[in-house]
């Protein structure tokens, strides 16, 4: 356990998003015995001009325009930084010495205004924590100067927005921090080649509103559909699930209704998936809503894809299929290997097939429990502690 520190998060993810942010998570954690600053990145010039109609965007937005205070305090040791000035948009460079040049010019026009911020709140001997943010923080620890410098890997950054400049810097970035910490093993793995002082801490979820003690109501959208439902929740993006394993796992198994809930991408909404008469996709549902649809599915399953970015991905979803107590068929992964004991972990539609049937028949009260019990290990309060463990041993 450490206390009474200062922690300085740079936050890749707004504090104000409406998904869940592990970062977030991780800062409200250790607010609880240490003091917090949670910067939210900055928008660029481009972004701004462009507009957003998201709660985070308006939220900077209002703060480069003096119409909301640059400093919010949300509790008695966290405090939330949003920039009062846009940024250069600079991702269409190329990668090499012109990016790094107005890279650096950004951030030191960031960590600038940081040191000043960190001055008034009396910030001193900080712990510096880089969520996954490999550009507007690469100057980071060289500016700040903290006591200790941490780079958080929650994800391979493999998409179209990194993929010109992340290759060569996330390595770099990796070397000057002096502790990686990842919330898989594969992320935490893949970094030691760069820096010794990598290791995984597990993922936190928060499972409070998961709960097997209340009845949930049935959604109007599924009282109709035969049982027994096999059913996903969450995006459907065809960059993280495999469209076709799906439509073949649903064409042999024309006696079992597959429900989708989420928004889907174009990929997804043009796919045969659509032509079967057992596949129902629902769109996209409130997170408060999801939770009821879980209650009422027979199986949940987690068809995913592998590849560059999900190879390493935690899925947070596969924890709160456990939580109520419901048997899960998904693709078998490194990360997946956490959930041996708990989960089918299937490849290709001849395990699936066989994962869903024998889930359906492997659902006693006490593997029920051992199921709950199991996802509710995975807290926040153990990730964290995994991360001060290993603070404690880098310095």
């Amino acid at each position: 356990m450490i206390t009474e520190r200062d922690f300085v998060f740079t936050g890749m993810q707004p504090w104000d998003i409406s998904i869940g942010s592990n970062a977030k998570d991780i800062a409200l954690e250790v607010s609880k015995n240490n003091r917090v600053l949670y910067i939210n990145t900055p928008l660029d010039k481009k972004t701004l001009w462009k507009g957003e109609n998201t709660i985070e965007f308006q939220q900077r937005k209002n703060v480069i325009n003096g119409k909301s205070k640059t400093l919010r305090q949300i509790n008695q040791n966290l405090w939330v930084l949003d920039y009062p000035f846009s940024i250069l948009p600079i991702n269409f460079l190329p990668d090499g010495v012109l990016f790094d040049f107005f890279n650096r010019r950004n951030n030191k026009k960031m960590y600038k205004f940081v040191r000043k911020i960190l001055k008034e709140i009396k910030f001193e001997k900080y712990i510096l924590f880089i969520d996954n943010d490999i550009y507007r923080s690469f100057y980071a620890p060289d500016f700040l100067h903290p006591t200790l410098s941490i780079y958080y890997r929650r994800d391979n950054m493999k998409s179209l927005f990194w993929q010109k400049h992340a290759p060569r810097l996330e390595p770099l970035l990796w070397q000057k921090s002096n502790l990686i910490v990842a919330n898989s093993p594969q992320l935490a793995e893949a970094a030691k080649t760069n820096n010794i002082h990598s290791y995984d801490i597990g993922q936190g979820v928060d499972l409070t509103n998961y709960r097997t003690d209340r009845v949930y109501p049935v959604p109007e959208d599924i009282k109709n559909i035969p049982k027994p439902i096999i059913g996903y929740v969450g995006w459907v993006t065809s960059r993280r699930l495999d469209a076709d394993l799906l439509y073949n796992i649903a064409n042999s198994c024309k006696d079992y209704s597959f429900v989708i809930v989420g928004g889907e991408d174009e990929m997804f909404r043009k796919h045969e998936l659509h032509m079967l008469n057992n596949v129902h996709f629902l769109g996209p549902k409130e997170q408060s809503e999801t939770i009821a649809y879980i209650a009422h599915f027979d199986v949940c399953i987690n068809p995913q894809k592998i590849n560059e970015i999900t190879i390493g991905n935690y899925p947070r979803k596969v924890d709160e299929y456990l939580a109520l107590g419901k048997p899960v068929v998904a693709t078998k992964t490194q990360t997946m290997e956490i959930f041996a004991d708990y989960v089918w972990n299937c490849i290709g539609v001849e395990e699936y097939v066989l994962g869903i049937k024998e889930s359906l028949q492997q659902n006693s009260p006490q593997i029920i429990n051992e199921r709950i019990l199991f996802a509710h290990t995975h807290t926040w309060s153990n990730s964290v502690n995994k991360l001060y463990n290993c603070i404690e041993n880098v310095k």
